[in-house]
């Protein structure tokens, strides 16, 4: 099976080197996606002359650095493409479990939760995000019929083939609400699989308005009902909630 690890970074500086030499040890080809850092990101980067770059000049989003990803993937002939975050939330020596998951071909998304079941090593989730994943977990449930536990985790891994599938255009933190709503509309086969849940830095930042967590939720609600409305057949799936997000989504973030 011939897979690519991508990374997606902003202002990584303190943790990029420690994650890449550790994601070494499980991933013969890494991408790493620069969202337009202005740390010391770009520099380090430079130095290592054995992984693929995608450098964007300004800062696109977290949405925009996973399009580029899967495009790349699929351009490279890639059979699966394997996704983790730089802040070490995410933990390389989990990389196996994906490769696993994936030669099993029994999903077409092997998505990584950190609230499926306990896991030695967890920590706690700032109260905010923890309770506003849940909100959007749940709404996703209902209205897609789904049955996972965990909206928000980028550590995931997706096969090549079914990303065709699927037409994203979200640049932001909300992309997995375009990404779920489409995948399902693709009959795309979900699998998760459990991963720690930590947090080292409790007080990150998402940047911009979606610092506050009421206009980050009301964000994700927008997204979603543009996404459900402009899906075939599924207008009634948004009627709920439209008139009360209708106009209310926030301004992308800034990181």
């Amino acid at each position: 099976m011939h897979y690519l690890l991508a990374i997606p970074v902003y202002n990584e500086a303190q943790t990029l080197l420690a994650v890449i030499r550790k994601a070494r040890f499980h991933a013969r080809e890494i991408l790493v996606i620069d969202d337009g850092s202005t740390d010391d990101t770009p520099r380090l980067l430079a130095s290592e002359n054995d992984i693929y770059i995608i450098q964007h000049r300004e800062n696109r989003g977290y949405g925009q650095s996973l399009i580029n990803a899967f495009r790349f993937a699929d351009d490279h002939g890639y059979d699966w493409l394997i996704t983790m975050d730089c802040d070490e939330q995410h933990e390389p020596e989990r990389i196996p479990a994906f490769v696993h998951a994936a030669a099993e071909n029994d999903a077409d998304i092997i998505s990584g939760s950190r609230y499926l079941r306990p896991m030695p090593g967890s920590t706690r989730a700032p109260v905010d995000r923890q309770a506003i994943n849940q909100k959007i977990t749940d709404l996703l449930n209902e209205l897609l019929h789904l049955r996972i536990t965990d909206a928000f985790c980028g550590f995931k891994a997706y096969r090549v083939a079914a990303l065709r599938r699927l037409n994203l255009t979200v640049p932001g933190y909300a992309m997995p609400m375009q990404f779920w709503v489409q995948a399902v509309r693709s009959d795309l086969r979900i699998r998760e699989i459990p991963i720690p849940l930590i947090y080292n830095d409790p007080n990150r930042c998402f940047g911009g308005s979606l610092d506050n967590p009421d206009a980050r939720l009301l964000y994700y609600y927008d997204v979603l009902v543009h996404e459900l409305c402009h899906s075939p057949g599924s207008e009634d799936w948004a009627s709920p909630f439209s008139d009360s997000v209708a106009g209310l989504g926030t301004d992308e973030p800034t990181i």
